[in-house]
């Protein structure tokens, strides 16, 4: 868009823009080029959480991003594909963590009315969800790949919303998700049982 134009847009309301709502306390706003036509490698996520809500495991192929906390408490988790280790930053407002592009990783709300920002260098945010590749990788390939029973995993993987964004379900029940989502020492990297289970 050339600043010079009759149709260059200046100015726009996120919260007139919603990308996904659980409900009235849990929620994403987007803005990038699509809604405000002279942004160029700038766009944002405007999310709002509860505590224990999980903007869930994802990756933006297009962009890094920098998540920044603007009220309420949160932990920003990410795979780092080159050690295989999980690395868990406990966020208070004024503070960021930054996501390289291409890097799995979710937030987990630890306090109620969470407002996290997550900025990316790119003009419009993209994202493969978590919830999609479980749900749509067909169940024959992850058994053949994983030598894992191909009714076991179907049966696991049926109660899986596509395009969840936000989890847990509404109808989750709750002995399912009261557990520990990340360890108490910030900072602390966690090594998985099978450390080589993702990666190139």
């Amino acid at each position: 868009m050339n600043d010079s134009s009759p149709s260059a847009q200046y100015f726009f309301d996120v919260n007139n823009s919603p990308l996904f709502k659980k409900d009235p306390n849990n929620y994403i706003n987007v803005l990038g080029a699509k809604q405000l036509n002279t942004l160029k490698n700038v766009s944002l996520l405007d999310i709002f959480l509860s505590t224990s809500n999980v903007v869930e495991p994802h990756y933006h192929q297009n962009a890094a991003e920098l998540v920044y906390c603007i009220s309420g408490a949160a932990t920003v988790s990410i795979l780092q594909p080159f050690t295989k280790q999980v690395l868990h930053y406990p966020l208070l407002p004024g503070q960021v963590t930054n996501v390289p592009q291409g890097w799995w990783h979710y937030e987990v709300a630890t306090a109620d009315n969470t407002h996290i920002l997550a900025i990316f260098d790119a003009p419009n945010p993209e994202v493969i969800l978590g919830s999609d590749i479980l749900k749509f990788t067909p169940a024959n390939i992850m058994s053949h790949t994983y030598c894992i029973d191909e009714d076991k995993w179907k049966q696991v993987t049926e109660a899986i919303q596509p395009t969840t964004y936000i989890g847990p379900y509404k109808n989750c029940p709750s002995e399912q998700h009261q557990h520990n989502q990340y360890p108490s020492s910030p900072h602390t990297p966690y090594t998985p049982q099978y450390p080589y289970y993702w990666g190139y």
